[in-house]
C-alpha cells in the first residue's frame, strides 16, 4: 500500500466526524503527520466545524507551498515564507494592472486554480488570510515549535496590505430573516408532502430556537430533544415545549454544554416531521431522494442554505439577498423589534458577545426610533 493510499484509508476512518468530499486529493496534499494530527484532534473531541475549517486551510496552505516554493510547508515556517504568503494573497489590483508580477505569480495561481483551490480573481479577504495564518500558527504550536507569526514585520505587512486594498465589510446574509420574511418562506411549504413538512420544520426550528447555525440544524439528533412541561398561557391552550441539548457549540467553550428551548408552533412542526418521516432516533433532518425515500444520514449543512434560498425564490424574494445566517441575525432583529430585552434574547441565541448581538438591536432601534422620525 502506497503512502497516499494509506492516508486515504486513515482519512476514511475519521470521515464520520470530518466529512470530506475530496479525500483522494487531500491525501496527496497532506503529510502523514498532518493526518495523524487530524486523527488526534478528532479523538480529543474538537468541534466538527473547527476541524473542517482547519483541514481546508491546511490543504490550501500545503498546495500553495508546493506551487510557490516547490516543497511542503516548513515547520516552523521562516519569516520570509510567511511574508511571501501575505504578498501572494493581499495585493493592490490597480498596481497589478501596471505590473503583472505584483501579487500572486501567474504560474502559482494557475496551479491552485487547476486543483479547484483558488476561485477568487482578486486579492483574498484579509480575514481569510489571517485565519489561514492562524491555522498555520496553531499547527506549529501543536508540533511543539515556535513560529514567527507575531513578528513585527509580519504584522506590519498585513496592516499595510489591508490598508492598500480596502474592502467593504459584507454581512454573512445581506438581509435578516425577520418574522415577516419567515412567514413568507413558511407559506411556500403549503403541501403535505414529506419535503414541505421537512422544510417547514427546518425553518421554524432554526428560527424559534434562537437562530441556530446551519451546522447545528443539520446535525440535530433526536437524542438531543427533551420534552418539557407545557407552557401555560392565560386565555389560550398550553404551548408544547421541549429543550434542545446543543452540547458544545462554536462559542460555548470546551467545558460548557448549551441548552435552548422551543415552544409552540415550532414544536408542532418538528413533531409533524418526525411522525411523517417515522424518525425516533438518530438524525432529525435527513435527505429525501426522488422516490420519497428518507436517508439515514443527516443533511449537509450547505443544504440548509440551499433550502432557504430556494424558499426565498418561491416566495418572490431575491435569493441572493438571503442565506442561512439570516435566520440567526433575523432572530435577534425580530426580538429587538418586539421589545424583548437583549439579555433574554441572548439566552436563546447563545451569543456570547454583547457587542455583536447589540448590533442587530441598534440597527432595529435606529431604524424605528424617534431619532429617525424627526420630520414624520
Amino acid at each position: 500500500m502506497s503512502a497516499v493510499d494509506r492516508r486515504v484509508q486513515d482519512l476514511d476512518t475519521i470521515a464520520a466526524v470530518l466529512p470530506m468530499e475530496r479525500r483522494d486529493e487531500l491525501a496527496e496534499l497532506l503529510t502523514d503527520q498532518d493526518v495523524e494530527t487530524l486523527r488526534h484532534l478528532v479523538n480529543e473531541g474538537m468541534g466538527d466545524n473547527t476541524l473542517r475549517a482547519l483541514t481546508s486551510d491546511l490543504a490550501y496552505l500545503q498546495a500553495w507551498s508546493l506551487a510557490a516554493i516547490g516543497r511542503s510547508l516548513s515547520w516552523p515556517a521562516p519569516e520570509a515564507l510567511l511574508l511571501k504568503f501575505v504578498a501572494h494573497h493581499l495585493w493592490d489590483p490597480e498596481k497589478r494592472l501596471q505590473n503583472p508580477d505584483h501579487g500572486m505569480p501567474l504560474d502559482v495561481e494557475d496551479k491552485l486554480r487547476l486543483q479547484g483551490l483558488l476561485r477568487s480573481t482578486g486579492p483574498h479577504a484579509p480575514d481569510t488570510v489571517r485565519r489561514r495564518l492562524a491555522t498555520w500558527s496553531t499547527l506549529t504550536r501543536w508540533r511543539g515549535l515556535d513560529g514567527c507569526f507575531s513578528s513585527p514585520a509580519l504584522r506590519s505587512a498585513i496592516r499595510l496590505a489591508v490598508r492598500a486594498t480596502p474592502r467593504p465589510r459584507k454581512r454573512k446574509s445581506a438581509k435578516a430573516v425577520t418574522g415577516d420574511i419567515l412567514s413568507r418562506l413558511i407559506a411556500t411549504c403549503k403541501t403535505s408532502s414529506l419535503r414541505d413538512v421537512r422544510y417547514r420544520a427546518i425553518l421554524m426550528v432554526a428560527f424559534g430556537s434562537g437562530g441556530r447555525r446551519r451546522s447545528e440544524i443539520a446535525g440535530l439528533r433526536v437524542e438531543q430533544l427533551q420534552p418539557e412541561e407545557p407552557i401555560q398561557v392565560e386565555g389560550a391552550p398550553p404551548l408544547p415545549s421541549l429543550s434542545i441539548q446543543l452540547g458544545r457549540t462554536k462559542t460555548s467553550g470546551a467545558d460548557n454544554d448549551e441548552v435552548v428551548y422551543l415552544s409552540g408552533q415550532p414544536v408542532d412542526a418538528l413533531n409533524a416531521w418526525l411522525a411523517a418521516a417515522n424518525i425516533d432516533k438518530g438524525s432529525v433532518f435527513r435527505a429525501i431522494d426522488r422516490w420519497g425515500n428518507i436517508s439515514r444520514r443527516p443533511l449537509d449543512p450547505k443544504a440548509i442554505n440551499d433550502i432557504l434560498k430556494h424558499r426565498a425564490q418561491l416566495a418572490g424574494l431575491d435569493p441572493t439577498e438571503f442565506s442561512a445566517h439570516g435566520l440567526r441575525s433575523g432572530y435577534l432583529t425580530e426580538a429587538a423589534n418586539r421589545g424583548i430585552p437583549l439579555p433574554e434574547a441572548m439566552e436563546q441565541s447563545r451569543h456570547r458577545s454583547v457587542q455583536q448581538a447589540s448590533e442587530y438591536y441598534n440597527h432595529a432601534q435606529r431604524r424605528s426610533g424617534r431619532a429617525s422620525r424627526l420630520l414624520s
